[in-house]
């Protein structure tokens, strides 16, 4: 089973683009769940550092990069240049 990751603004060009799509669209990716445990594990994976994401929303709940992944979540990630006032106003899901 696969997880989708949604990847937003700088963030597409980590992965290659199937087309020259400028339109702000996410760029949409499923991954095996396989040896992703949290999404720390999906940065890792798609070789991104975390201080290039400024918000992550797993199963369209704002959270936090060690929130336990699940078969069949939806993962967004959006890059620094796109932050929003989210941590003012929602707490972040955490797993410890």
């Amino acid at each position: 089973m696969s997880i989708q990751i949604r990847l937003y603004g700088d963030l597409r060009k980590k992965v290659q683009q199937q087309s020259d799509d400028d339109s702000g669209a996410p760029s949409i990716i499923n991954v095996e769940k396989e040896g992703i445990e949290t999404v720390s594990d999906i940065l890792k994976k798609l070789s991104i550092e975390e201080s290039e994401v400024s918000h992550i929303f797993v199963a369209y709940k704002y959270s936090g990069i060690s929130k336990k992944i699940r078969i069949g979540d939806r993962v967004s990630l959006f890059p620094k240049n796109m932050a929003l006032l989210y941590k003012w106003y929602f707490n972040k899901e955490e797993n410890d």
